[in-house]
Protein backbone atom coordinates (compact mmCIF):
# COMPACT_ATOMS: atom_id res chain seq x y z
CA UNK A 1 0.00 0.00 0.00
CA UNK A 2 1.31 3.43 -0.97
CA UNK A 3 0.23 6.36 1.18
CA UNK A 4 0.40 10.07 0.44
CA UNK A 5 0.59 12.47 3.36
CA UNK A 6 -1.14 15.84 3.12
CA UNK A 7 0.67 18.22 5.45
CA UNK A 8 4.41 18.27 6.09
CA UNK A 9 4.29 19.83 9.53
CA UNK A 10 5.36 18.17 12.77
CA UNK A 11 2.58 15.61 12.62
CA UNK A 12 3.26 14.82 8.97
CA UNK A 13 6.92 14.15 9.72
CA UNK A 14 6.04 11.81 12.58
CA UNK A 15 3.60 10.00 10.30
CA UNK A 16 6.25 9.62 7.58
CA UNK A 17 8.62 8.06 10.10
CA UNK A 18 5.91 5.70 11.33
CA UNK A 19 5.18 4.58 7.77
CA UNK A 20 8.88 3.89 7.18
CA UNK A 21 8.98 1.65 10.25
CA UNK A 22 5.99 -0.51 9.30
CA UNK A 23 5.66 -3.32 6.81
CA UNK A 24 3.15 -3.38 4.00
CA UNK A 25 2.97 0.39 3.62
CA UNK A 26 5.29 2.89 1.96
CA UNK A 27 5.33 6.64 1.44
CA UNK A 28 4.27 7.75 -2.04
CA UNK A 29 4.63 11.48 -1.38
CA UNK A 30 4.38 14.17 1.27
CA UNK A 31 2.54 17.27 0.06
CA UNK A 32 2.78 20.65 1.78
CA UNK A 33 0.18 23.09 0.39
CA UNK A 34 1.85 26.01 2.17
CA UNK A 35 4.75 25.53 -0.25
CA UNK A 36 2.47 25.55 -3.27
CA UNK A 37 2.44 21.75 -3.59
CA UNK A 38 -0.73 19.96 -4.71
CA UNK A 39 -1.93 16.39 -4.46
CA UNK A 40 -2.63 16.35 -8.20
CA UNK A 41 1.12 16.80 -8.76
CA UNK A 42 1.69 13.21 -7.62
CA UNK A 43 2.40 11.02 -10.64
CA UNK A 44 2.70 7.58 -9.06
CA UNK A 45 -0.06 5.36 -7.70
CA UNK A 46 -1.62 6.39 -4.39
CA UNK A 47 -3.67 3.87 -2.43
CA UNK A 48 -4.68 6.20 0.41
CA UNK A 49 -4.24 9.83 1.46
CA UNK A 50 -3.69 10.64 5.14
CA UNK A 51 -4.49 14.25 5.99
CA UNK A 52 -2.83 16.00 8.92
CA UNK A 53 -2.97 19.51 7.48
CA UNK A 54 -5.55 22.31 7.56
CA UNK A 55 -9.28 22.57 6.81
CA UNK A 56 -8.55 24.87 3.86
CA UNK A 57 -7.07 21.88 2.00
CA UNK A 58 -10.22 19.79 2.17
CA UNK A 59 -11.52 20.54 -1.33
CA UNK A 60 -8.20 19.55 -2.89
CA UNK A 61 -8.17 16.34 -0.84
CA UNK A 62 -11.72 15.36 -1.76
CA UNK A 63 -11.22 16.14 -5.46
CA UNK A 64 -8.04 14.06 -5.56
CA UNK A 65 -9.56 11.05 -3.82
CA UNK A 66 -12.59 11.06 -6.11
CA UNK A 67 -10.41 11.40 -9.21
CA UNK A 68 -7.99 8.65 -8.13
CA UNK A 69 -10.67 6.45 -6.52
CA UNK A 70 -8.58 6.20 -3.36
CA UNK A 71 -9.62 6.33 0.30
CA UNK A 72 -8.99 9.28 2.60
CA UNK A 73 -8.00 9.28 6.26
CA UNK A 74 -8.84 12.71 7.67
CA UNK A 75 -7.17 13.63 10.95
CA UNK A 76 -7.63 17.39 10.60
CA UNK A 77 -10.16 19.18 12.84
CA UNK A 78 -11.93 22.55 12.79
CA UNK A 79 -14.11 21.97 9.72
CA UNK A 80 -17.17 24.11 9.04
CA UNK A 81 -20.61 22.52 8.66
CA UNK A 82 -20.33 22.95 4.89
CA UNK A 83 -16.99 21.14 4.87
CA UNK A 84 -18.38 18.34 6.99
CA UNK A 85 -21.11 17.92 4.39
CA UNK A 86 -18.43 17.77 1.68
CA UNK A 87 -16.78 14.92 3.57
CA UNK A 88 -20.11 13.11 3.84
CA UNK A 89 -20.79 13.56 0.13
CA UNK A 90 -17.33 12.30 -0.85
CA UNK A 91 -17.79 9.22 1.35
CA UNK A 92 -20.58 8.11 -0.98
CA UNK A 93 -17.91 7.53 -3.64
CA UNK A 94 -14.79 6.46 -1.72
CA UNK A 95 -14.04 5.18 1.80
CA UNK A 96 -13.36 8.03 4.23
CA UNK A 97 -12.15 7.54 7.80
CA UNK A 98 -12.81 10.80 9.63
CA UNK A 99 -12.09 11.17 13.34
CA UNK A 100 -11.16 13.95 15.71
CA UNK A 101 -8.56 11.74 17.35
CA UNK A 102 -6.75 8.68 15.99
CA UNK A 103 -5.44 7.44 19.33
CA UNK A 104 -6.53 3.90 20.06
CA UNK A 105 -6.91 4.79 23.75
CA UNK A 106 -9.23 7.71 23.01
CA UNK A 107 -11.36 5.48 20.78
CA UNK A 108 -11.79 3.00 23.64
CA UNK A 109 -12.44 5.88 26.06
CA UNK A 110 -15.26 7.15 23.84
CA UNK A 111 -16.85 3.69 23.82
CA UNK A 112 -16.63 3.46 27.62
CA UNK A 113 -18.19 6.90 28.09
CA UNK A 114 -21.12 6.11 25.83
CA UNK A 115 -21.87 3.06 27.98
CA UNK A 116 -21.48 4.51 31.47
CA UNK A 117 -22.94 8.00 30.96
CA UNK A 118 -26.58 6.79 30.84
CA UNK A 119 -25.98 4.92 34.10
CA UNK A 120 -24.44 7.86 35.99
CA UNK A 121 -26.12 10.92 34.49
CA UNK A 122 -29.04 11.10 36.95
CA UNK A 123 -26.83 11.32 40.03
CA UNK A 124 -23.48 12.65 38.77
CA UNK A 125 -22.41 15.99 37.34
CA UNK A 126 -20.24 15.75 34.24
CA UNK A 127 -17.28 17.93 33.25
CA UNK A 128 -14.76 17.68 30.40
CA UNK A 129 -11.30 19.27 30.58
CA UNK A 130 -8.89 19.23 27.64
CA UNK A 131 -5.30 20.48 27.48
CA UNK A 132 -3.17 21.09 24.39
CA UNK A 133 -0.03 22.88 23.25
CA UNK A 134 -0.02 26.62 22.67
CA UNK A 135 0.03 26.24 18.86
CA UNK A 136 -3.36 24.53 18.63
CA UNK A 137 -5.89 26.82 16.96
CA UNK A 138 -9.33 25.35 17.65
CA UNK A 139 -10.89 25.19 21.10
CA UNK A 140 -12.39 23.12 22.48
CA UNK A 141 -10.54 20.32 20.73
CA UNK A 142 -12.30 18.11 18.25
CA UNK A 143 -11.61 15.23 20.62
CA UNK A 144 -13.35 17.02 23.49
CA UNK A 145 -16.39 17.61 21.27
CA UNK A 146 -16.36 13.92 20.33
CA UNK A 147 -16.26 12.85 23.98
CA UNK A 148 -19.04 15.27 24.91
CA UNK A 149 -21.12 13.87 22.07
CA UNK A 150 -20.58 10.38 23.47
CA UNK A 151 -21.90 11.33 26.91
CA UNK A 152 -24.62 13.66 25.63
CA UNK A 153 -25.85 11.52 22.76
CA UNK A 154 -29.51 12.45 23.27
CA UNK A 155 -28.77 16.16 23.59
CA UNK A 156 -30.44 16.37 27.01
CA UNK A 157 -27.68 18.50 28.53
CA UNK A 158 -26.70 22.09 27.87
CA UNK A 159 -23.04 22.29 26.86
CA UNK A 160 -21.41 25.12 28.80
CA UNK A 161 -17.99 26.31 27.60
CA UNK A 162 -16.17 27.66 30.64
CA UNK A 163 -17.95 29.55 33.38
CA UNK A 164 -18.15 33.14 34.50
CA UNK A 165 -20.50 35.08 36.76
CA UNK A 166 -22.95 33.89 39.40
CA UNK A 167 -25.46 31.18 38.65
CA UNK A 168 -26.39 27.76 39.89
CA UNK A 169 -25.39 24.72 37.93
CA UNK A 170 -28.17 23.45 35.70
CA UNK A 171 -28.55 20.31 33.65
CA UNK A 172 -25.27 20.86 31.86
CA UNK A 173 -21.89 19.53 30.89
CA UNK A 174 -18.99 21.87 31.50
CA UNK A 175 -16.31 21.96 28.80
CA UNK A 176 -12.96 23.61 29.51
CA UNK A 177 -9.98 24.18 27.20
CA UNK A 178 -6.41 24.85 28.33
CA UNK A 179 -3.61 25.90 25.97
CA UNK A 180 0.04 26.02 26.96
CA UNK A 181 3.56 24.80 26.34
CA UNK A 182 4.03 21.61 24.38
CA UNK A 183 1.21 19.49 25.81
CA UNK A 184 0.56 16.77 23.21
CA UNK A 185 -2.98 16.26 24.45
CA UNK A 186 -4.86 15.47 27.66
CA UNK A 187 -8.57 14.74 28.02
CA UNK A 188 -10.20 14.28 31.39
CA UNK A 189 -13.88 13.43 31.89
CA UNK A 190 -15.09 13.89 35.47
CA UNK A 191 -18.24 12.33 36.92
CA UNK A 192 -18.80 14.04 40.29
CA UNK A 193 -21.46 12.51 42.52
CA UNK A 194 -22.34 12.76 46.19
CA UNK A 195 -19.22 11.77 48.16
CA UNK A 196 -17.55 10.12 45.14
CA UNK A 197 -15.73 11.11 41.98
CA UNK A 198 -15.02 9.00 38.92
CA UNK A 199 -12.40 10.30 36.47
CA UNK A 200 -11.61 8.81 33.09
CA UNK A 201 -8.46 10.35 31.65
CA UNK A 202 -6.30 9.94 28.59
CA UNK A 203 -2.84 11.46 28.20
CA UNK A 204 -0.94 11.52 24.92
CA UNK A 205 2.79 11.17 25.53
CA UNK A 206 3.74 12.05 21.95
CA UNK A 207 2.36 12.45 18.44
CA UNK A 208 3.41 8.88 17.62
CA UNK A 209 0.15 7.46 18.96
CA UNK A 210 -1.87 9.47 16.44
CA UNK A 211 0.38 8.39 13.57
CA UNK A 212 0.04 4.72 14.55
CA UNK A 213 -3.74 5.06 14.66
CA UNK A 214 -3.81 6.81 11.28
CA UNK A 215 -1.82 3.98 9.68
CA UNK A 216 -4.23 1.45 11.19
CA UNK A 217 -7.12 3.47 9.74
CA UNK A 218 -5.39 3.55 6.34
CA UNK A 219 -5.10 -0.25 6.30
CA UNK A 220 -8.80 -0.49 7.18
CA UNK A 221 -9.82 2.03 4.50
CA UNK A 222 -7.90 0.25 1.76
CA UNK A 223 -10.31 -2.70 1.83
CA UNK A 224 -13.48 -0.90 2.97
CA UNK A 225 -16.49 -0.12 0.81
CA UNK A 226 -17.32 3.54 0.12
CA UNK A 227 -18.73 5.10 3.27
CA UNK A 228 -17.99 7.39 6.18
CA UNK A 229 -16.15 5.66 9.02
CA UNK A 230 -14.56 6.63 12.31
CA UNK A 231 -12.01 4.99 14.58
CA UNK A 232 -14.67 2.92 16.31
CA UNK A 233 -15.36 1.28 12.97
CA UNK A 234 -11.62 0.67 12.56
CA UNK A 235 -11.25 -0.97 15.99
CA UNK A 236 -14.62 -2.58 16.56
CA UNK A 237 -15.82 -3.40 13.05
CA UNK A 238 -16.89 -1.37 10.03
CA UNK A 239 -20.34 -0.61 8.75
Amino acid sequence: MKAAILGAGAMGKVLAQTIEEQEGISLAAMIEPRNGEKLHDIKETVDVVIDFSNPENLEMLMDFCIARKCPAVIATTGFSLEQQQMITDTAQQVPVVFAANFSLGITVMKRILSEIAPILEDSFDMEVIEKHHNKKLDAPSGTAKMLVSAINSRGDYEEVHGREGNRRRGKEIGIHAIRGGTIAGEHDVIFAGEDEILEIKHTAGSKKIFAAGAVKAARFAQTAEPGLYDMEDVLFGGK
